[in-house]
C-alpha cells in the first residue's frame, strides 16, 4: 500500500487521472482502501470508467478493484482493492431473522461483512438475472423470512409447475401454477387492494397498518417474462397492484431469469419497483433494464459479477454500487423453514377475504383511470423523503407526462395537498 501511495502520481498520469491523489489509507482483512481526492472538473464516473486501467497499473487480478462516490463531496470517493475475494465460498443462511413485515429482510453480506438489509413493507421488488445466477436463491432467503412473520399472507404464481415455489406450498395460501389460474389469483389481488383503499378512505387512514389479524398480502411471482408471455391477462392486474397497493401493503416480489426489453421495459409494474436486486446478467444493457437507466455508468457492474448468489441491490438506503452474496439458502432449509411455520400462517382479514368471495368480475385487464393516476402520485409524494422527490421520480412513479404531473402538483398545491420544498422537488 506504501508503495502504491508514493507511486501514484505517476499511475494516475499513466491511466488519466493526472491530479488525483491519495488522502489517506487503510488496510483491511481483505485487502486496502484509500479516500482519493479528484483534480477539480474529474468525478466518480471518470474513476470507474477507468478501473480496468487501475487494475492493470496496480497489478491486481482482474475485478479486484471497487470504487465508490463520497456523498459529501463530489471531487472525492474511495477505491478499495482486495487481494482475496471475501465472497470466494458460499455463505450459509443463518435462518430467518424477521418476526414482522416491518423488520427489514437480511439478503447476505456486503464485501466488508455488513449484512445487507432492505424494508419490504409497502414496497415492490425486482429480482433478476440470467439462468445459473442465484435467482431462486435470493428467493428463497425472502421467502424464509416472510413464512416466520405472522402478519403476511403469502400467495405464488409459478408457471414452471410449480416447480421454484411447491417447496413453500405449505406456507402459501394460494399457488397458481397455470396460465389460467394466474389472472384469477391477481384479478383476487386487486379485488382485495379496492376494499382495503375504500375502507381506508371511509376510516379517514392513509395506509394500512399489517396484523395478525390484518395482514398484509404478498404475491412472489417466479419468472414474470414467462407471466407475459403466456398470461397476458394477468399483466394488467400486476400493473394495477403495482401502482395502487403499497398504502394499502399488498405488494409484488418479482423475480425473472428474462429481463427483456418486452417484458421489463414500459408499463407500470417496473417503475413501481422501488427494490431491485441484481445477480449476474448476460449482457450489460441488461443491468440498466433491471436496476436503472443509466446505472451501469456509475458502477454497477452486474455483468462482471463471477458466482451464483454474488448481487448489486438498490432501495433505500442501497444508492452505491456496492457487491454482495446471498445466503445460501439449502433444500434442507427450505424443507424444514416450511414445516416449521406451516400451522402458523395467518389467514386474510374478513374484509379482504369478502372482496374475494364477492360477483366475480369478468377477467379483463383492468382499466387505467385517472383516480387510480392520482392515487400514483399521492402514494409517491407520501413516502417522499424530507427533501421531497424530483419531477423525472414522480414521472417514473406515475408513467405519465412531465406535462400532466406538473399540472397535477400544480392542483394539489392548490389544494393544500401538496408543497414545493425546493425547486423541483416535491412532497405531500
Amino acid at each position: 500500500m506504501d508503495r502504491v501511495i508514493h507511486a501514484w502520481p505517476d499511475l494516475a498520469d499513466t491511466i488519466g487521472l493526472d491530479g488525483s491523489r491519495v488522502m489517506s489509507a487503510v488496510v483491511d482483512t481483505w485487502g486496502w482502501r484509500a479516500r482519493m481526492k479528484l483534480k477539480p472538473g474529474q468525478s466518480v464516473t471518470d474513476v470507474v470508467a477507468r478501473v480496468p486501467a487501475i487494475e492493470s497499473a496496480l497489478g491486481t487480478r482482474p475485478g479486484a478493484v471497487r470504487v465508490e462516490q463520497d456523498p459529501t463531496h463530489a471531487g472525492r470517493c474511495t477505491m478499495r482493492v482486495l487481494a482475496v475475494d471475501p465472497h470466494a465460498g458460499a455463505i450459509p443462511w443463518p435462518g430467518p431473522t424477521a418476526t414482522t413485515l416491518a423488520d427489514p429482510i437480511e439478503l447476505g453480506v456486503f464485501e466488508d461483512a455488513t449484512t445487507v438489509r432492505v424494508p419490504l413493507l409497502r414496497r415492490h421488488a425486482l429480482i433478476g438475472g440470467t439462468t445459473d445466477s442465484g435467482k431462486s436463491g435470493v428467493l428463497n432467503v425472502v421467502l424464509g423470512n416472510l413464512v416466520a412473520c405472522p402478519d403476511v399472507v403469502l400467495w405464488g404464481i409459478d408457471l414452471k409447475g410449480g416447480m421454484e415455489l411447491q417447496p413453500w406450498a405449505p406456507c402459501l395460501a394460494r399457488l397458481a401454477t397455470t396460465p389460467d389460474e394466474a389472472p384469477r389469483l391477481l384479478a383476487d389481488a386487486v379485488a382485495v387492494l379496492e376494499a382495503r383503499a375504500h375502507a381506508s378512505s371511509r376510516d379517514n387512514s392513509r395506509v394500512w397498518e399489517p396484523t395478525p389479524n390484518a395482514p398484509a398480502l404478498v404475491i412472489v411471482i417466479d419468472e414474470y417474462a414467462e407471466l407475459a408471455d403466456t398470461a397476458p391477462d394477468a399483466v394488467g392486474y400486476a400493473e394495477s397492484v403495482a401502482r395502487r397497493g403499497r398504502a394499502v401493503a399488498v405488494d409484488l416480489l418479482a423475480a425473472t431469469q428474462r429481463p427483456t426489453q418486452k417484458a421489463m421495459g414500459g408499463g407500470a409494474l417496473r417503475s413501481q419497483m422501488s427494490i431491485r436486486v441484481c445477480l449476474r446478467v448476460r449482457e450489460r444493457r441488461d443491468v440498466d433494464l433491471i436496476l436503472d437507466k443509466g446505472i451501469l455508468a456509475a458502477g454497477w457492474h452486474a455483468h462482471t459479477l463471477d458466482a451464483p448468489g454474488k448481487f448489486y441491490v438498490l432501495a433505500d438506503g442501497h444508492n452505491q454500487p456496492r457487491r454482495a452474496r446471498a445466503y445460501l439458502v439449502t433444500d434442507d432449509h427450505v424443507r424444514d423453514t416450511a414445516v416449521r411455520y406451516a400451522d402458523q400462517r395467518p389467514e386474510l382479514d374478513p374484509l379482504s377475504q369478502a372482496a374475494i368471495d364477492g360477483p366475480r368480475r369478468a377477467l379483463e385487464p383492468p382499466r387505467v383511470t385517472s383516480a387510480d393516476l392520482e392515487s400514483a402520485l399521492l402514494s409517491a409524494l407520501d413516502e417522499a423523503p424530507d427533501d421531497g422527490l424530483a419531477i423525472p421520480e414522480l414521472i417514473k412513479a406515475t408513467g405519465m407526462s412531465r406535462t400532466w404531473v406538473y399540472d397535477r402538483l400544480h392542483a394539489l398545491a392548490t389544494n393544500g395537498r401538496a408543497r414545493q420544498v425546493t425547486r423541483g422537488r416535491w412532497r405531500a
